[in-house]
C-alpha cells in the first residue's frame, strides 16, 4: 500500500468518527433538552370524605334479631303454607280421570255441543276423541273445567310458583282450525 492511500484511509476514518461522534452527541443533547421540558401531569388524589356516625334512633323499636321477632314470621309463614297446602290437598285425595295423563298442549278441542241442554267440548288426543263438560280435568296441572263455549275450554289449574307455593292460575283450550 502506498503512503498516499494510507493517509486516506486514515483521513476517512477519522472524518466518519467525528461525523457519527456528532450526531451522537446532538441526539443526546436533543434528549436531555425533551427531558427537562416534559413534566408529568398528575392530579391529586382527592381528601377523603369525612365519616360522620349517625346515632340510632330505632332502639326502642323491635329487634329484628329477636325471638318475638322470628316466632311471628314463623307463625305467618306456617299459616300460609297450611292455606296452599289446603289448595291442593283435595286435588290429591281423588281419583285422576284419564286426561289428565296427557300435557294440555297436547291437546286439542276440535269442536263443541249441547248435550241434553249443557255445553260439551270435544278434545282430540292421540288421535282419540273425548267428550268433556265443565267439572272434568284435563291435563297434568290438576286442570279442572270451568266453562265450555263453542269457540274454547276454560280450565282452573293449580301449579307451583317460583316460590314454591301453590297458586291457582287460568288455561284455555282453543277450537283448533282443520288444516286442508
Amino acid at each position: 500500500m502506498s503512503r498516499h492511500s494510507v493517509i486516506s484511509i486514515a483521513a476517512l476514518s477519522l472524518l466518519l468518527g467525528a461525523c457519527s461522534q456528532s450526531g451522537q452527541d446532538e441526539l443526546q443533547d436533543w434528549m436531555r433538552q425533551q427531558r427537562a421540558q416534559t413534566r408529568p401531569k398528575v392530579d391529586p388524589i382527592p381528601e377523603p370524605k369525612r365519616f360522620s356516625p349517625q346515632a340510632y334512633t330505632e332502639e326502642r323499636s323491635v329487634d329484628p334479631f329477636s325471638n318475638q321477632k322470628l316466632t311471628q314470621a314463623l307463625r305467618r309463614e306456617s299459616a300460609q303454607s297450611t292455606s296452599n297446602a289446603a289448595l291442593v290437598a283435595p286435588e290429591l285425595a281423588r281419583r285422576k280421570e284419564p286426561l289428565e295423563a296427557y300435557p294440555l298442549d297436547a291437546m286439542a278441542m276440535v269442536g263443541s255441543l249441547l248435550k241434553q241442554g249443557k255445553p260439551m267440548a270435544l278434545v282430540r288426543v292421540d288421535n282419540l276423541l273425548y267428550q268433556v263438560r265443565p267439572g272434568n280435568y284435563l291435563g297434568q296441572n290438576y286442570g279442572r273445567i270451568v266453562k265450555v263455549t263453542e269457540t274454547e275450554v276454560v280450565l282452573r289449574e293449580i301449579v307451583q310458583d317460583a316460590a314454591g307455593e301453590w297458586i291457582e292460575r287460568p288455561a284455555t283450550l282453543q277450537l283448533q282450525e282443520r288444516s286442508k
